[in-house]
């Protein structure tokens, strides 16, 4: 837990912004926790209810070694039924209404026909 205070505190502007659209149930009503400890992990963003979590990735997330490391973590997040989201810094930062909408279709996700 606090490895999770520390992280809350040296936030990247990505996150920071992403955070002012997920913070006091903003978006849809849905509570987002952020620098969440799941397991072993500490994840971005952290949406209990539906089981979702947001990670904002930086340039550092494109070098090999780390997308098999990324690879890794989503699939141990997925072992406890939780969806996982990745945004790179750039998405967040310029597309900032598509990364949203992409949040909103998960919180929402649209009804099936019997």
């Amino acid at each position: 837990m606090e490895k999770a205070k520390v992280l809350r505190g040296t936030e990247t502007i990505a996150e920071k912004l992403i955070w002012e659209q997920l913070k006091m149930k903003q978006l849809n009503g849905f509570k987002f926790r952020r620098q969440h400890p799941i397991s072993q992990f500490i994840v971005d963003f952290y949406c209990h209810e539906i089981g979702l979590v947001i990670e904002i990735d930086g340039e550092i997330h494109h070098k090999p070694e780390n997308k098999e490391y990324d690879e890794n973590r989503t699939a141990e997040l997925e072992k406890f039924e939780l969806k996982v989201l990745r945004f790179t810094n750039y998405e967040v930062e310029l597309h900032m209404d598509k990364v949203l909408d992409t949040i909103k279709n998960e919180l929402n996700p649209p009804h099936r026909g019997i």
